[in-house]
């Protein structure tokens, strides 16, 4: 079940809507780090120095060009640490991307079925900014597995594995069921749920590829959702089991796809 839903997330995550998301996510991501990156370099050079510089009026000339050589080496040192936010920032960006992705999958793989509704925006924030620490705390145990290498590596993906299982299944499940019946759904199938979340978390580790997490990860809790919903005996969305009723409110009609309706088991 959990591999069968990665391997046709891999194949989503290439396809062209999920490459436009991709690059519109980074595109954003590029805007504000140096959008801050000017900001924090100008805040520097126009406060911090100054403000230093009031206490040593009659200092040499050479204090003052150590200065500016202070202020060009905090902004490399800050080039430096904005680099290590485009995975994070980018996550919290791409998350706002998620619902349509998550709607691309459902359209194109499961035709005859519901198309789930979008989150709340707030949800929707809620989930990026959680996804945000989440790789923050993965980076910072990355390094750590340098200190503690056996430990530190197993808390890396046992920690990551269920916060990022918890959160893409919520995620992909809350599109059609209620809060309620989505901690059931998650309790019954808690196992599946976490074994999926480190699956996420090995991909998350892997330098590069990690920009693409949380559209993977949208697109596998998609699929594994779908399969454990059948399993379940039916997909709900407001009271009406998709496919069953044509034309229905929620119920979106979709042409035949490159699978059967329902999709594959």
């Amino acid at each position: 079940m959990i591999l069968a839903s990665a391997g046709r997330a891999l194949g989503d995550v290439f396809s062209p809507p999920f490459r436009a998301a991709l690059w519109k996510s980074l595109g954003l991501t590029a805007v504000v780090l140096v959008a801050l990156w000017f900001a924090v370099r100008w805040l520097f050079e126009a406060e911090v120095i100054p403000f230093f510089s009031q206490f040593s009026p009659d200092m040499p000339a050479w204090v003052d060009n150590a200065g500016t050589l202070a202020g060009w080496a905090a902004g490399i040192a800050l080039a430096f640490l904005l680099a290590f936010l485009i995975a994070p920032v980018s996550a919290v960006i791409a998350g706002l991307f998620l619902d349509d992705v998550a709607e691309v999958v459902e359209q194109g793989d499961y035709p005859g079925h519901a198309v789930g509704r979008a989150l709340p925006l707030g949800r929707s924030i809620v989930l990026s900014v959680k996804f945000f620490g989440v790789v923050i705390l993965g980076n910072l145990l990355a390094f750590a597995l340098l200190l503690v290498p056996v430990v530190n590596f197993g808390a890396f993906f046992v920690i990551n594995g269920y916060l990022l299982g918890r959160e893409y299944f919520e995620f992909a499940a809350l599109r059609y069921r209620s809060e309620e019946e989505v901690r059931a759904l998650r309790s019954r199938y808690g196992g599946t749920v976490f074994a999926a979340g480190l699956l996420l978390a090995a991909f998350l580790a892997v330098p590069i590829l990690n920009l693409l997490t949380p559209l993977f990860a949208a697109a596998m809790m998609v699929h594994l959702h779908q399969r454990v919903s059948q399993r379940e005996g039916g997909l709900p969305i407001d009271g009406v089991t998709p496919g069953t009723i044509e034309g229905a409110p929620g119920v979106a009609a979709q042409p035949p796809g490159r699978f059967a309706p329902g999709g594959r088991g």
